[in-house]
């Protein structure tokens, strides 16, 4: 894996005024708190090339939180580990697209890729080791920069230095070209990302210093439509129009595969600025987000207001460590927990529907990119607390696509249904926002949208709906999709308790137990199971057949414990909570050979616990439901210090749009919301020395943790607003509420502490 450590720096000619701003108190505009006091610039502690390594996915450029654009570099190279375009193994570029994904099992995006190039060039990506094959560079990282809402990089080949920076909708360019009467900028509506493949493209050469134009595509999305406006700064001398590498002619061009190219003529040092606006309906409204998000041509006034959005979003969680890699692993961890959903509508509220419908003047701001199947576990949990407004736009988007696609989003991308990955885990999501108060929805449809997804016979319903599971020779993944619905169903039933709908708690509290029909006995595993008296055979609870047998991205000892709606009748099923406790220390400790056809997802394996996927990531916190929190203790100290680093490999595996930085960020604070639905966080062991917790209500919940070391692990006493408090959980509301708790440390288990059972977490299952 890779070790080497990357500095994070700001442009050089922003660095001082950066400084200017942290620190003063002159004219710069730096955000500030209620008290007028500014805020500490956090965005230091951030290094977007973490995760580029290993199995990371995530996406490396210019972005501002939950942006549209995600501005950055597209390398040569393709393949699984290249599903955001880049790898930190790569050196080299090929163009810089607008939207990217970032930390996906599966590649798509890249759309309007810009690229400086100068002299002959071949009109095509190329290929790796012929430079003259194509219009790619190559690049160092020692010549390389990024941070929050900055990238530039060194094109060897060119002798460029390309700079980018972005609003929500508008990515910003700026290339300082050497002397040459042959410099070009290349416009690239060919070039995707993993399966994206063009459909159609249009190009338009308006004047002299406008292009217009659209890109359709299919890929992991089936029908991606993106429009662009780009404005240069300097004239373009002329403007060629190419299909195919076959000259068009004409200032405008149709094609598939179609690039356009503008030339110049460029002095020593000569910066080009493009604003390129994207728009999911017009190249109109792609001028308009232009107009009213870039409206002057200060490329570092953009950089100052990038980096002061993000700083403003870091601030909402300051903690206090000495150990700078901690910090630098958590801010990067909750930056990359605010890169997705992304804005998927203009400046004016306009968004292209489901439908493929445009609807007009949205009274919400309307999102995609919803990865539900891993970011229901932390990402949103996480999102309640901090990203109270967002939570509402969320839901709201969730319920436009409900009313337009008739069921609720599984994995919704770019206007687009994917289908990807078990179970319906936006009803997960729209029952914990409202069973935590969230009312900036229609709650009306939202009851409707819930119960209309579950009640569907697609995707296995059909079969739950009869039997209370999913035979496993009728589908693959039959156990990981009914155990999601379970999850899903636990939380409607919760839905409809609080809404006085007697009827449907009973109904939907008894489809929550449906994990039990998957729980074999005789093993002790859950397993696949073809009738109500048979079970799949062969079966091994190590074995793991990608998208070929009962689990997804897993085994039977992984998904044995995906029961977060119900511990306690897990616990019952595993034969109490002594053999409970035994069977969950044998999972951090067997070993097994989980077959040549195992997912590459699964990683980050501790025993047969896989942190690197994310049906494993409640499954140190359960110790605390048995009594046991120094367990607990145990197994998050170990993730947190052994599975994650500030390096560029410093994620054990896939991203996942945010989950995997947001179990980070939750745990390293010293609780983890083990029900989706539930408000209820689990306490582990938090690795912080203080943090203060500001929530959009202007409340603040302040956290001091004494005697906090590595081997000081284990929790001993919790004073909570000045009385003791005994229980190993702490519900949202207390949190929300404000208040302050101190945590004292120490390096032995207490033998008191979250021990005795009126002081362990709890599900509430039942009628």
């Amino acid at each position: 894996m890779i070790q080497r450590n990357h500095s994070v720096a700001y442009p050089d000619k922003l660095f001082t005024f950066l400084l200017c701003c942290c620190f003063t108190m002159v004219s710069c505009s730096q955000p500030k708190n209620n008290s007028g006091v500014p805020e500490p610039r956090l965005t230091k502690y951030v290094d977007p090339f973490i995760g580029t390594g290993f199995h990371g996915h995530v996406f490396l450029g210019a972005s501002v939180p939950f942006g549209a654009v995600q501005l950055g570099p597209v390398n040569l190279s393709e393949g699984w580990d290249w599903c955001s375009g880049y790898h930190y193994s790569d050196s080299t570029i090929t163009g810089f697209a607008h939207t990217h994904l970032s930390g996906t099992g599966i590649g798509d995006l890249g759309d309007i890729s810009v690229m400086p190039a100068i002299g002959n060039i071949t009109l095509a990506r190329g290929v790796a080791g012929k430079p003259g094959s194509g219009y790619y560079s190559l690049f160092s990282h020692n010549e390389e920069k990024a941070v929050p809402g900055y990238y530039s990089v060194h094109l060897k080949r060119y002798d460029i230095k390309a700079e980018l920076t972005a609003t929500e909708r508008v990515g910003f360019h700026q290339y300082t070209f050497p002397a040459s009467a042959d410099s070009k900028i290349i416009i690239d509506l060919e070039t995707g990302i993993g399966w994206d493949r063009p459909v159609s493209g249009y190009m338009k050469m308006v004047n002299d210093t406008t292009v217009t134009g659209f890109r359709f595509s299919k890929g992991w999305a089936a029908d991606q439509r993106i429009f662009f406006t780009a404005i240069f700064s300097k004239p373009i001398k002329e403007f060629l129009l190419y299909d195919s590498a076959v000259s068009k002619g004409g200032s405008s061009a149709t094609g598939k595969k179609l690039r356009g190219v503008a030339l110049f003529t460029t002095a020593k040092d000569e910066p080009i600025k493009i604003k390129v606006g994207i728009s999911p309906v017009s190249t109109e409204n792609a001028m308009k987000n232009i107009e009213a998000e870039i409206p002057r041509w200060n490329f570092n006034e953009v950089v100052i207001k990038a980096d002061a959005a993000w700083n403003t979003e870091l601030n909402k969680v300051r903690v206090v460590t000495s150990d700078t890699g901690r910090l630098r692993t958590f801010y990067t961890a909750l930056y990359h927990t605010m890169i997705a959903p992304s804005i998927f509508n203009d400046h004016n509220g306009d968004y292209l529907g489901t439908d493929k419908k445009v609807y007009t003047h949205a009274p919400f701001t309307n999102l995609t990119t919803f990865s539900l199947w891993d970011t229901y576990r932390a990402a949103h949990p996480l999102f309640t607390l901090f990203q109270s407004g967002r939570v509402n736009d969320m839901i709201n988007s969730m319920l436009a696509i409900y009313q337009q696609q008739g069921k609720l989003p599984i994995w919704h991308l770019m206007g687009n249904e994917t289908n990807t990955m078990p179970g319906y885990s936006s009803v997960q999501v729209i029952a914990d926002a409202y069973g935590k108060g969230f009312r900036g929805f229609d709650t009306t449809l939202a009851w409707e949208a819930v119960k209309t997804t579950a009640m569907q016979d697609q995707r296995g319903l059909s079969f739950v709906k009869k039997y209370g599971f999913i035979p496993a020779d009728s589908m693959v993944e039959s156990v990981a999709m009914g155990l999601e619905y379970a999850i899903a169903d636990w939380g409607i039933a919760q839905m409809a308790k609080e809404m006085g709908k007697t009827e449907d708690y009973r109904y939907f509290s008894d489809r929550a137990k449906n994990y039990r029909n998957y729980f074999d006995t005789a093993t002790g595993f859950m397993r696949g199971r073809v009738s109500p008296t048979a079970w799949r055979v062969p079966f091994s609870p190590f074995v793991a057949r990608h998208m070929k047998d009962d689990f997804t991205e897993g085994n039977a000892w992984q998904y044995t414990w995906l029961v977060p709606q119900d511990v306690e009748g897990l616990i019952g099923l595993l034969g109490g909570e002594k053999l409970f406790s035994e069977k969950l220390d044998s999972l951090f400790i067997v070993k097994g050979d989980m077959g040549k056809e195992a997912s590459g997802d699964i990683t980050g394996l501790i025993g047969q616990y896989a942190h690197g996927n994310e049906p494993s990531h409640h499954i140190a916190y359960l110790y605390n439901y048995v009594g046991q929190p120094w367990k607990t203790a145990d197994k998050v100290r170990y993730i947190l210090d052994s599975l994650y680093s500030d390096k560029p490999d410093g994620l054990c595996g896939n991203e996942d749009v945010g989950q995997m930085s947001a179990w980070y960020v939750l745990s390293a604070l010293g609780f983890y919301q083990v029900n989706p639905s539930n408000g209820l966080y689990v306490l582990g062991s938090p690795v912080m020395d203080e943090a203060t917790l500001s929530f959009n209500s202007g409340k603040t919940f302040h956290i001091t943790i004494k005697n906090n070391s590595k081997q000081d692990k284990y929790i001993q006493r919790i004073i909570l607003n000045d009385k003791e408090y005994t229980k190993s959980y702490i519900l949202y509301n207390d949190l929300m509420a404000g208040g302050e708790m101190i945590i004292e440390m120490g390096a032995q288990p207490s033998k008191t502490w979250g021990v005795s059972r009126e002081s362990w977490p709890y599900s509430k299952m039942g009628k």
